[in-house]
């Protein structure tokens, strides 16, 4: 079947080994001095090893590949002990995977070991499910319900905020590296999902910057972001930056990207890095 899988550059790799305690599936090892994919079927395809890979050396891509088996991976994540469990619980739960998510449940109860305490999936159970598990019913694999508290009928209409908006284009691959407005600015560089999440944006991240925004994990041309912002560092004063980022794992690429420009540029600027969560809170 084609799906998504995960592609090592070894060009690129150097072999440090950051990317394995990230693949609690156990689908990466170090052989030979390089990162490599040992078995299609332990790939679950979701790229939470591509933040933590200081080289670039890791991509998502869609190719050929054995289906992943939830299953099989969890009989070799239960023996590396109970962090292992939660970590591999939540980076389901955290990238919408409620199937997989439901199947890791199931084979934990089948094999009578306990579902230790971990973030689990917004999407809430539904009652009279019987033994199925309480999040087989939601709609979609990658789908997730957020619920909100409805306002009250004597509430105030909320005051329309005006937008923080100062440039033209947003998205990295879009920009102009020697646009004026980068001069002597105070850069805000973030995630693709942020502003839907997250409802003040505008008013605590966007007033009185510059924005820059990408997806390190559906873009693809990750090389070529960094090489731009760091033509931008280079070519501009710049005061500040404020990276803000969803706290899925491979949202962590965004980072990985302004460290890595900041680096080809030999520039020291200020930065500041928050999480935004899935239900629009500020994460720790």
């Amino acid at each position: 079947m084609k799906r998504k899988i995960i592609s090592i550059d070894e060009m690129k790799c150097t072999g440090c080994g950051q990317c394995i305690p990230d693949c609690p599936e156990g689908a990466l090892q170090i052989i030979e001095g390089k990162a490599r994919l040992v078995s299609d079927l332990f790939c679950d395809g979701l790229g939470a090893c591509i933040g933590t890979c200081p080289e670039g050396a890791i991509s998502v891509i869609e190719r050929e590949a054995v289906p992943y088996d939830e299953k099989v991976v969890m009989a070799t994540i239960v023996k590396q002990g109970v962090p292992v469990i939660k970590a591999h619980l939540e980076h389901l739960a955290g990238h919408g995977q409620l199937e997989l998510y439901a199947q890791a449940i199931e084979y934990l109860q089948e094999k009578a070991i306990g579902v230790p305490d971990h973030r689990g999936p917004v999407c809430p159970p539904q009652p009279g499910q019987g033994g199925r598990s309480p999040f087989a019913t939601c709609p979609g694999s990658a789908a997730r319900s957020i619920p909100k508290n409805p306002s009250a009928p004597d509430q105030q209409p909320p005051v329309k905020a005006e937008s923080e908006l100062r440039q033209w284009p947003v998205q990295l691959s879009l920009l102009n590296s020697g646009a004026q407005y980068f001069d002597n600015a105070d850069l805000l560089i973030a995630a693709d999902c942020v502003p839907f999440a997250y409802a003040g944006f505008h008013q605590e991240f966007l007033r009185g910057r510059i924005v820059i925004i990408f997806c390190p994990k559906l873009d693809q041309d990750i090389e070529g972001y960094i090489a731009k912002m760091a033509e931008i560092f280079s070519r501009h004063t710049i005061k500040s930056i404020s990276i803000v980022h969803m706290e899925v794992p491979c949202c962590n690429g965004v980072r990985y990207v302004v460290e890595k420009a900041l680096e080809r540029a030999k520039k020291k600027i200020p930065l500041t890095d928050t999480t935004i969560l899935i239900n629009g809170g500020l994460g720790p």
